[in-house]
């Protein structure tokens, strides 16, 4: 599944908290947010599409997740925060090449056919969040849950998982079907992911000896070394070069996004434009990682996964047409399924550190909702959502605001400009009244009372949103007809 991954170390943002963030680009998915009861979690897990059967521990925490309303393809939970204040995301889906997936395949679901039995996939996106999130108490210890899980079953694809806590961002990439690799983010950078193998950087001493900031499958040496898959030089460790891909469709699809974040955080430190740019939208040597000329915050990861090149002449958007305009792979995408930052809070007690910034739909016209996620149930407006299209709920309610938005882009950008900010702001204000009532003592249980107030007002502003671009899309119609115009 195509998306895009931000992550934010806790010394690069502006409240040293650690965010892990991204956009799941589905296929126009219908989504919603949940809090899963640990009653609720399964003891024996079985992949839908892959068939792949987990017997799970005992005494699974709660935990937040976004799957999809229907179910016929499986869960797909997305993304998430437990009772321990452990985010995960998974997956970005990341590409790789033919000598990694010769040597180690992709575990691939066979059907029974011709009196064979049916031969189990591995595990994938639609089931990592279900088997590791309800049993992490730390950023670390999802990598080393999720590494058993893929050296048990493998994966039948390429992906991309993070994890947060308070202290610690942690980023892991798939290996073909059985091996792995994972670096510790470091606190004060800033990691733009956009569907290729990411990571440029690593340290296998450590990996091999105290594991500190790097981890990795206990053969990477030798999978390395027996398959010849080194192309680097002068004794270099990029694993981008090792593991990833270099193809055209990349410079289209991929690194543009990259090049777009990176130039939004370093527009000082990097030259992005002109004819001695360090970087263009087609470099395939642009950083996993960034030290940012400027502290980042929650509407800084918003404003990246929302971005349509806006400022260059690649934006979709533009009203003077280069013979750029749209030739490149947006990151706000209109068939985003939902959005979330997973923010882990620093300093605060374990019921105030969890909070999950929720937007639905493509972003470039959504809002980020923030939400407490250590409550026993989340609202209605957020989980009840069906297939049917409403305006009850915020899921339908802000694809239907960005499908009257986007014809009308020009003339609504204002409304919806507003809207967004309106959403942060009294937001950030509900996350301010009810972080000061729990610190001076009050029931936890008030943390139910302010997502209901979040709700609430988010449902207010999308409706206020939802009339004035309604008015203003009527208004363009094409078969608009005056007396005047005779």
């Amino acid at each position: 599944m195509s998306c895009t991954t931000v992550l934010v170390g806790k010394n690069a943002s502006n409240d040293r908290s650690t965010m892990i963030a991204r956009t799941d680009d589905g296929h126009f998915d219908v989504k919603k947010l949940v809090l899963v009861d640990p009653k609720k979690q399964p003891r024996k897990y079985k992949s839908v599409l892959s068939h792949c059967v987990v017997e799970l521990p005992e005494a699974p925490l709660p935990y937040t997740a976004s799957p999809n309303v229907d179910p016929a393809q499986g869960l797909w939970a997305a993304t998430g925060i437990n009772a321990a204040g452990v985010g995960m995301t998974a997956t970005e889906t990341i590409t790789s090449n033919p000598r990694v997936l010769s040597a180690d395949p992709l575990v691939v679901f066979r059907k029974a056919s011709g009196g064979k039995k049916e031969v189990p996939g591995g595990l994938g996106e639609e089931d990592f969040v279900v088997l590791v999130l309800p049993y992490i108490r730390s950023a670390r210890e999802g990598v080393l849950r999720l590494a058993s899980l893929l050296e048990t079953y493998g994966t039948y694809e390429s992906n991309g998982i993070a994890f947060n806590d308070e202290n610690e961002v942690w980023w892991m990439e798939t290996i073909g079907g059985h091996h792995w690799i994972a670096r510790r983010v470091p606190d004060d950078v800033v990691v733009v992911a956009p569907n290729q193998f990411a990571l440029d950087a690593f340290d296998l001493a450590d990996a091999f000896g105290e594991k500190k900031n790097f981890l990795c499958s206990a053969d990477l040496r030798e999978f390395i070394a027996e398959n010849n898959l080194d192309l680097n030089q002068d004794g270099a460790m990029n694993p981008r070069a090792i593991f990833g891909s270099r193809r055209d469709l990349d410079h289209v699809y991929n690194t543009p996004r990259a090049w777009f974040m990176g130039r939004y955080l370093t527009p000082n430190s990097h030259r992005w434009d002109g004819e001695n740019a360090e970087f263009t939208p087609e470099s395939d040597n642009i950083p996993w990682c960034f030290r940012p000329d400027r502290k980042v915050a929650v509407e800084d990861v918003a404003y990246l996964l929302s971005a349509h090149y806006q400022g260059t002449p690649y934006n979709p958007y533009s009203a003077r047409d280069t013979g750029m305009r749209g030739m490149y792979r947006s990151i706000g995408i209109n068939r985003t399924g939902v959005t979330s930052v997973c923010q882990i809070r620093s300093g605060l007690p374990e019921v105030l550190r969890g909070v999950e910034w929720i937007c639905f739909g493509p972003t470039t016209f959504g809002a980020f909702l923030p939400v407490y996620t250590h409550v026993s149930a989340i609202p209605a407006y957020l989980s009840r959502v069906t297939m049917d299209v409403s305006t009850e709920n915020f899921y339908w309610a802000s694809r239907l605001l960005a499908a009257l938005a986007d014809p009308t882009f020009s003339a609504s950008l204002q409304n919806i400009e507003r809207y967004q900010l309106a959403v942060a702001t009294e937001g950030r204000k509900l996350l301010r009244e009810y972080d000061r009532k729990i610190l001076d003592g009050g029931d936890p249980a008030l943390l139910e009372e302010a997502n209901r107030k979040l709700c609430e007002m988010a449902d207010r502003e999308i409706r206020k949103a939802l009339g004035l671009v309604l008015a203003t899309a009527s208004e363009q119609m094409k078969d608009g007809y005056k007396l005047s115009d005779n």
